[in-house]
């Protein structure tokens, strides 16, 4: 069994940061060309940037400005129709519907 270690929020806002650093080196944006396409403060886009934590609003503006909106389709996408609870329970009935079935098929041959 694999023990999988979940990252904390600063490792998390780490990340995201140097995620973020990377698409904007890329783009050839210095942070203060970043920070007025996505109408924030320069110093949201540096804090941003270094994972010491920002606001959703900070980030969801930085993220679009730097044409990555797809990064949160994931989060966006909404609940299945039916529960996956649901569907377990809806599995069990069947499988113990065929299982009567069996039986009955059987106590039948023999009767």
């Amino acid at each position: 069994m694999e023990i999988q270690v979940q990252k904390t929020t600063q490792e998390w806002e780490q990340s995201v940061g140097a995620q973020i650093r990377t698409l904007r080196q890329s783009a050839r944006l210095t942070q203060r060309e970043l920070a007025e396409r996505a109408n924030v403060s320069l110093s949201s886009v540096q804090s941003l940037e270094l994972g010491r934590g920002s606001s959703l609003a900070t980030v969801v503006r930085v993220v679009r400005s730097l044409d990555r909106a797809d990064w949160f389709e994931d989060l966006a996408t909404p609940p299945p129709a039916v529960s996956p609870r649901e569907q377990w329970r809806q599995a069990q009935l069947e499988s113990r519907r065929q299982i009567k079935r069996v039986r009955s098929t059987a106590r039948a041959r023999t009767a």
